[in-house]
């Protein structure tokens, strides 16, 4: 509890089968009672059961949080190989090449594209209820730039009205890399 009086930040870890765990809420008590940002990192999607929408609907449930998605992981447990970056618009492929973990950025395949769109379209919807200017272009249609979502979604994060959702792998090293831009 010490240290989260000093934090600028923190990235709240979550298993991708057994959601919100006991220790978890504790810290996430102690996080809002300092009023720590927070982004949310659900690991171990690469395993049997693995739901990331219904952890994140249980972060926001039993946590009170904003938990908002930027990502979706596509495939499961072994075929999990591929994010879809809500924000960029684009599909993350994820593979190894010479014992070193990488990506490719891709566009949406078109089987992909619906549901992607749905989810980009709930993540501009909470961007939005947290920046007025953001709020303003959604009401009117005007669509909205990846900048200004990078940018709504900064500014909602430190006033800790939205918890930005990552899923992932740390073991495979899938989403990893992803989480660490969120942070920067």
């Amino acid at each position: 509890e010490r240290s989260l009086r000093v934090l600028d930040g923190a990235v709240g870890v979550f298993c991708g089968v057994a959601g919100v765990e006991p220790q978890s809420a504790s810290v996430w008590r102690q996080a809002a009672k300092y009023s720590v940002p927070v982004i949310a990192f659900v690991n171990k999607i690469d395993r049997p059961g693995a739901d990331f929408p219904e952890v994140t609907r249980r972060i926001n449930e039993e946590l009170g949080a904003n938990a908002v998605p930027i990502v979706l992981p596509v495939g499961v447990m072994e075929k999990f190989t591929s994010l879809i970056d809500l924000v960029g618009n684009t599909l993350l492929v994820f593979s190894t090449v010479d014992g070193r973990p990488g990506f490719e950025v891709q566009p949406i395949p078109p089987e992909l594209a619906d549901e992607a769109h749905k989810w980009r379209k709930n993540l501009i919807e909470k961007v939005s209820e947290a920046d007025e200017s953001l709020l303003e272009k959604y009401v009117s249609g005007v669509e909205t730039t990846d900048e200004e979502i990078r940018a709504g979604l900064r500014k909602g994060t430190i006033s800790r009205a939205i918890v930005p959702g990552l899923c992932g792998s740390s073991y495979k090293n899938i989403g990893v890399q992803h989480l660490l831009d969120a942070v920067i």
